[in-house]
């Protein structure tokens, strides 16, 4: 079992940065590729980023590209989204996810079967 608690969220405004984290509590950190999706009231949940188990490969989707960047510390247990450039339509509640890893990185919200709370992300305009 994963549980993950993410942190870091909070009200900025456009053009701002903020950096989530999340913190994982399990033996086997490692093992698992880890994911970011965000969930705007009324909307699916969307996939922003994933990394690989050993942090060397990375998977953004076009939103997230060139603004957002994930990466870990296995021995911290901890993952982070480094979130530049932000904008209002960024505005959601951010979870983490983990998934068992896997020979290519996800992007389908089904295939995590571990995630977070969730962190609320508000960038006004």
């Amino acid at each position: 079992q994963v549980h993950l608690v993410e942190s870091g969220g909070g009200l900025v405004q456009a053009g701002g940065s903020l950096r989530l984290s999340c913190a994982a509590s399990t033996r086997s950190f490692s093992n698992y590729d880890m994911g970011w999706f965000r969930q705007a009231p009324g909307q699916e949940r969307e996939f922003v980023a994933a990394l690989s188990w050993g942090g060397a490969v990375t998977y953004y989707a076009d939103s997230a590209k060139g603004r957002f960047t994930i990466s870990r510390d296995n021995a911290k247990n901890t993952v982070w989204l480094q979130m530049n450039s932000l904008k209002p339509e960024d505005t959601a509640v951010y979870y983490c996810a983990a998934t068992f890893r896997a020979p290519y990185l996800r992007d389908r919200a089904n295939d995590y079967a571990h995630w977070g709370q969730g962190t609320q992300v508000t960038v006004s305009s």
